[in-house]
Parts: C-alpha cells; structure tokens; sequence
C-alpha cells in the first residue's frame, strides 16, 4: 500500500506542474529556469512591441530547453496585450506601462504583473537634424511633440520643417514616453506616419528629413542610421538608467490573468533570472534587479 500511494502521489505532483493549457512536465531535462524538469504545453503572447525583440530571443532560448512546449508570440501594442490578458484569449500580455493606465480598475484587478525587466526610450532624429541638435530640454521637447515648436531652427538645428513620427495612443511606448519625457503633456498625432512598430518608425525617422520619435534602446543596438538625442544634457545609455539621470524608463511587464503557471511561469521565470540577464543587457534592457531607483504604479494611491 506505501508503493501505491507513494505512486499516487508522484503523478499528482507531475500532474501539477501543466503548462498553460494542460501540458506537462517531463523529469530528466534540464528546464531554462535551473531546475530538473522540463515543462509542454501551450502559451499565447501578445502586447508591447518594445518588448518584443527581447521576448522573441528569450522564447528562442527557452525554447532550447523546453522542446515540447509551444508558444505564440505577437506584438500589436501595450493595449492590445492588456486587453487579450483581460479577456483570457492571450496567456501573457506584453505591456510598457501599469495595467491599470489601460484598463479599467476593474480588468486591472484580474491581472497579476510580473515585472521582467527596465526599458528606456530615447527621441532618435534623422541624420540632417542630429549634425547639430545634440540635446534638448524637457521644454524644448514638449514644445516639439505639441506641435507647438515647428521648424528645427527654434531648437538649434536646421531651417526646415519638424516632421513627427508618432505612435497610436494604445502605444505603451507612448504612455510612458508622454510621462516621463514630456511630463505628461498631450502629444500631438501626425496620422500620416502613425505607427507603432518600431521597426517601421525607424525607417521612416531615416528617410525623412526633419524627422523625429522615439524607441526603445533596444531597436538601436545595431546602430541604424539615425541619431538619439540626450534629454537635458543627459544620454539615454544603460548606465544613466541604472543609476536614475535618465528619466525616461519604465518596467517591462508581462502580465498573466491570476497566478502565472505551467510554460508561461517557466518562461518568465527564466526572462527574470540571473542566466538571462546578461543577454537582455547586449540587447539594450536592463535588468530590474539591477536598478538603482525605482518607480510605482501612478495610478496605486489614487
């Protein structure tokens, strides 16, 4: 009777690690997170395109693992992974901002955040305009993405015209960079060249003259052809977001409806750990555990 409950029992337990929609865990594997199980099953992802490139490496890692375990992955914007998180139809949303910046207080409250790492958005102009505009002030750039300012030569650039390249306002991206670069000033929306892929914004800084945005450290590791501008006087750089003189970061989420489980909390776990953190520094984010300030939730004491 011991051997059959003590068998009993072992299969409960393997019963209890299933992924996120009834997969398994195998013994004798080595699993990304350090332990001695390797997890199956399926995951949905969706959400932040800032978080994207990061997510697609760490899943490729993973993946190396965790053969059997299957896992989808898209972008769509910060709002759009929120909302399928809400709804159940995503097992992870993606976010650049809190949940509840997006959601109402109530979806918020079904979601539990998994921070994942620090990411930092820098303005990028195009080649003609960064010749000579170096930095702005927190002004000079509010002024800029209010349409208030129109020509580069107000600012100490060129006598041509300031052509921006903004983001939907379901964009994370936006949010944060609304809040922290441009101190909470309503930005204005050029529809034409509206995109929230950043890839795409890119290009389309690159080969406009005049042009400006912004994106994520991460999109400018291979060095593209256009130019960051530093935010009064201070360089968007890992080193100056780690220590808090770049103000213009925010926590990466990954956000599960309840408790993470099975492959979707394998995979986070692993994005979080100690292994992982050196390949998310060469790819421009930082490492949460690493920072030497912290920001809240703005919409907590409310």
């Amino acid at each position: 009777m011991k051997k059959l409950f003590s068998a009993v029992l072992a299969t409960a337990l393997l019963l209890s690690m299933a992924a996120c929609s009834g997969g398994t865990a195998s013994q004798g594997n080595p699993s990304s997170s350090g332990g001695t199980a390797a997890v199956s099953g399926s995951c949905s992802i969706s959400g932040s395109s800032a978080l994207y490139p990061l997510a697609k490496d760490a899943l490729q890692k993973f993946k190396a693992n965790n053969p059997d375990a299957s896992v989808t992955l898209n972008a769509g914007g910060s709002g759009t992974g929120l909302k399928q998180a809400a709804a159940g139809t995503v097992d992870i949303g993606d976010s650049d901002v809190f949940a509840d910046e997006k959601l109402t207080a109530e979806q918020a409250k079904t979601l539990v955040d998994h921070k994942v790492c620090v990411i930092a958005m820098a303005p990028i102009v195009s080649p003609d305009v960064g010749e000579k505009v170096k930095s702005l002030t927190t002004q000079q750039l509010t002024d800029i993405f209010t349409a208030k300012t129109k020509n580069w030569k107000d600012v100490g650039g060129p006598d041509e015209s300031i052509t921006l390249v903004t983001r939907p306002t379901t964009s994370g991206t936006r949010a944060l960079f609304q809040s922290y670069a441009l101190n909470g000033a309503d930005e204005a929306s050029n529809k034409s060249l509206e995109t929230d892929d950043s890839g795409t914004l890119l290009q389309t800084v690159s080969q406009h003259n005049g042009a400006i945005g912004y994106v994520a450290l991460s999109y400018l590791t291979n060095k593209p052809d256009v130019k960051t501008v530093a935010i009064d006087g201070v360089e968007p750089t890992l080193e100056n977001t780690y220590s808090g003189k770049y103000k213009v970061w925010g926590y990466e989420h990954m956000y599960t409806k309840g408790k993470a489980s099975g492959a979707a909390k394998a995979l986070i776990e692993f994005i979080q750990s100690d292994e992982y953190g050196k390949d998310m520094e060469a790819m421009g984010y930082n490492v949460a555990s690493k920072m030497q300030v912290s920001r809240e939730d703005p919409k907590a004491s409310q």
